[in-house]
């Protein structure tokens, strides 16, 4: 991977953990994997139990970006962030997972109102 993919990668992860504070009023910052094991996450948040992983590409092989949450996430909620240029951050995750997200959420942003 070059170094200009490589700083892609870490604004992208920033870009979104910025994302993740705006919107559920929590602390979120990268997670910087070099300090922790190959399962850690892009981004560490304050969200219990959802992993992410933080896509920023053109073309995102969606199906192997979320087979690597699902790698990483061990007992969590495996979701990933994408965005393209000029496009704004989707999150994706399996359809069986999505009302334990929404739990998490709910809970998330209630305890920060």
């Amino acid at each position: 991977m070059s170094r200009r993919s490589r700083d892609k990668g870490q604004r992208g992860e920033r870009e979104a953990a910025a994302e993740i504070r705006r919107l559920f009023g929590v602390e979120a910052r990268r997670g910087m994997q070099f300090h922790g094991g190959p399962d850690a996450p892009d981004i560490r948040t304050a969200i219990e139990g959802v992993h992410f992983e933080v896509k920023r590409c053109e073309a995102l092989r969606l199906h192997e970006a979320l087979a690597q949450a699902i790698a990483d996430a061990n007992d969590n909620i495996p979701t990933v962030l994408h965005r393209a240029n000029g496009r704004p951050w989707i999150a994706i995750v399996r359809l069986n997972d999505l009302p334990q997200l929404a739990t998490q959420l709910y809970l998330t942003l209630s305890a920060n109102a």
